[in-house]
């Protein structure tokens, strides 16, 4: 899938200008979760065909997001106030069931969730007071499917079931970004993955206003 095609300007600059709109009533407080899906939502039916007509999912439903034509997108947000510029965290990729918690079950319940989309967009958050400096980025799915046959190590010092991660490499051998699977939560996490690795779409600066 051409991403160009998922992701055209006029759609960017209607996400941009939703983001400021919803400064006006939260000057303080990024967009994030359900309010920023409705805001992509909402910027997709501002552009013109085939990007207007949209299906949604489930709300609760470990599936994508949005289906815009034939691009199935997941809506993510990392907006808290410990976002930084280069580093892209997902604190919630999926949940995964508790049991069995084995590595191989963990990354093929991942691998069958990213499975379900093609791509990612999120709003990135850096806080810099009083100036937010917003990234709007493209992570494919395909970047974080690298996890697929990773050996994973136990982390942590619980007693009981441990939480499990591992490094995943590039092509080059080097550290692209740390998987990690909670085992208080049974969360999937993706940290310290490089905006540098992803496509940055569009980024601005909103100047908080008393």
């Amino acid at each position: 899938m051409d991403s160009q095609s998922a992701f055209p300007p006029d759609f960017l600059d209607a996400l941009r200008s939703l983001v400021n709109q919803h400064h006006l009533l939260y000057p303080r407080i990024p967009p994030r979760d359900i309010f920023f899906e409705s805001l992509v939502e909402r910027a997709f039916k501002n552009v013109s065909k085939p990007f207007r007509l949209i299906e949604r999912t489930a709300r609760n439903a470990p599936k994508h997001d949005l289906d815009i034509g034939d691009a199935r997108i997941s809506v993510k947000s990392e907006t808290g106030e410990g976002t930084k510029s280069d580093l892209i965290s997902i604190t919630k990729l999926c949940t995964t069931e508790r049991n069995p918690w084995e590595a191989s079950a963990l990354v093929a319940r991942a691998i069958e969730h990213l499975s379900q989309y093609e791509l990612i967009l999120m709003l990135r958050a850096v806080w810099n007071l009083p100036v937010i400096h917003y990234q709007v980025v493209e992570i494919p799915a395909l970047l974080l499917k690298r996890i697929e046959g990773t050996a994973l190590v136990a982390v942590g010092k619980r007693k009981e079931r441990r939480s499990l991660g591992a490094d995943i490499l590039d092509d080059q051998g080097e550290i692209l970004f740390h998987v990690h699977f909670d085992a208080s939560d049974g969360k999937c996490q993706i940290r310290n993955l490089p905006v540098a690795a992803c496509r940055l779409l569009r980024e601005w600066d909103h100047h908080i206003r008393d």
